[in-house]
């Protein structure tokens, strides 16, 4: 019978008085000392980040951290409404729904980008299978969604614009030009290809999406404390849904 090896994981451990993380000292090292993105890109990374790479991250996190009244939001707030008591469970049920219509596309445009294929064959291989290209145009957002060319000035000026920055707008090129219609790269597509500069392996970039997600959730929680909108919009679903019933 084989032996089995031991459960590792280098992450983290401690003592009774000491934290270590990814080999850093919590107390001695980080706290105070590094940001939350620098903090998250060691998790992710087991190293800090250069500030070139720092500025990337922080770029990308800033720009998914807060889209408005969007259903995670809705989520969030409305199971707050039901449970007040469980904050952590309101902010989990906005995050379950960071799919393929919210932000859940970093994964995809991250592992479309890091396959390693060229533009003509992702977008050939997408038209045969029927399905939409990730990264690419906007319901709202038109010519242009204005939170790219900012990601790319960034990636830009930190040296990170490299071949999967190339290759996205290439995949946009030719989509549009295949197409026979404008299809600008869109924020999680700017995401996805910078995700892919910084070496993140697209199985974890939507978890990029997640943790800065998280944190507008929290705000959204800080605004319906404030300002509650969850009960007028449980009331209004409730009598416009079942209005025909009432003729």
């Amino acid at each position: 019978m084989t032996r089995r090896k031991g459960l590792r994981s280098d992450l983290g451990w401690s003592t009774a008085d000491r934290i270590v993380v990814r080999g850093h000292d919590l107390v001695q090292d980080l706290i105070g000392t590094v940001s939350l993105g620098a903090m998250a890109f060691l998790e992710l990374k087991g190293r800090l980040p250069t500030p070139q790479e720092l500025a990337v991250f922080d770029a990308i996190l800033v720009t998914l951290v807060e889209h408005g009244m969007t259903p995670s939001a809705i989520a969030t707030r409305m199971t707050y409404l039901g449970a007040p008591e469980s904050v952590q469970a309101a902010v989990a049920a906005g995050l379950l729904g960071l799919g393929g219509r919210f932000g859940g596309t970093v994964e995809d445009a991250a592992r479309m980008l890091q396959e390693g294929r060229s533009a003509e064959a992702i977008v050939a291989s997408h038209r045969e299978a029927g399905r939409p290209i990730p990264g690419l145009g906007h319901p709202i957002h038109k010519p242009i969604d204005p939170r790219v060319p900012r990601l790319y000035e960034v990636a830009e000026a930190n040296g990170l614009s490299g071949r999967h920055v190339e290759l996205m707008n290439l995949v946009s090129e030719e989509a549009s030009r295949t197409l026979g219609k404008p299809l600008p790269v869109n924020a999680t597509g700017a995401i996805g290809a910078l995700a892919s500069e910084l070496e993140i392996p697209w199985q974890v970039a939507r978890g990029l999406a997640v943790m800065a997600r998280a944190i507008g959730l929290v705000g959204h929680l800080g605004e319906e404390i404030e300002e509650p909108l969850a009960t007028e919009i449980w009331t209004r679903i409730d009598e416009e849904a079942s209005q025909h019933n009432k003729g």
